[in-house]
């Protein structure tokens, strides 16, 4: 189920790489997979794509996955800042995931965390008018970073965080839970806001509420 990119494409055949043309979502960073497991289990009518730079967390999805017996998930191998900007067509994505993103969190690293603005112009790309980022992210200080980006991008309208049901929590986030640690969360509506009526309040900025995914 790990898909590998032919010699020369520089695009995903999304109308070819799974048995039914369906809406995609993605998971940027799916880590060990567990949501993105569950995820596809609970929604056959969707398709996902997990994305996942090291090779090791590959592999124990997929292993994972081939067991499951999933057709509606692939995993793809690459750097997620090259795999948004350069590897989903314009309007793809109906869904797009950021769970706990490694914060990089001294100063002299903040170059290497994964949402900046380039990141989030090329989200904006791929998703599809009307579709959604979700964000969740244990780091305050990089979530309140994040949340501003997207905030005042004119692509994104911030909009509730989603109840997502209980088995579908990420293995971070059930940690960060017990152990009664805060936790960002924020979602927004890719959509033009010259033709929004006017946009619905952000969520709170932290909450260790568990009703998330």
């Amino acid at each position: 189920m790990i898909f590998r990119a032919e010699r020369g494409m520089t695009v995903l055949p999304l109308d070819t790489m799974f048995p039914s043309l369906q809406p995609v979502e993605i998971d940027i960073g799916c880590g060990k997979g567990g949501f993105l497991l569950a995820r596809a289990q609970a929604h056959p009518e969707v398709n996902l794509i997990g994305i996942e730079r090291m090779l090791k967390r590959v592999r124990k999805v997929d292993g994972k996955l081939l067991r499951s017996g999933l057709s509606n998930v692939r995993l793809l191998r690459e750097e997620c800042m090259h795999a948004v900007s350069t590897m989903f067509p314009s309007a793809s994505v109906q869904t797009a995931y950021l769970f706990f993103s490694d914060p990089w969190p001294k100063r002299r690293h903040h170059r290497r965390r994964l949402v900046s603005e380039p990141f989030v112009d090329a989200l904006s790309s791929a998703l599809k008018s009307g579709g959604h980022v979700h964000v969740m992210t244990d780091h305050l200080e990089y979530f309140e970073m994040i949340r501003g980006m997207f905030s005042k991008h004119l692509s994104y309208i911030p909009v509730a965080f989603p109840d997502f049901p209980m088995e579908e929590r990420t293995d971070f986030e059930r940690v960060f839970e017990k152990e009664k640690k805060p936790i960002g969360r924020c979602s927004f509506r890719r959509s033009d806001r010259s033709l929004d009526v006017l946009p619905v309040a952000p969520p709170g900025t932290a909450t260790s509420q568990p009703n998330q995914s």
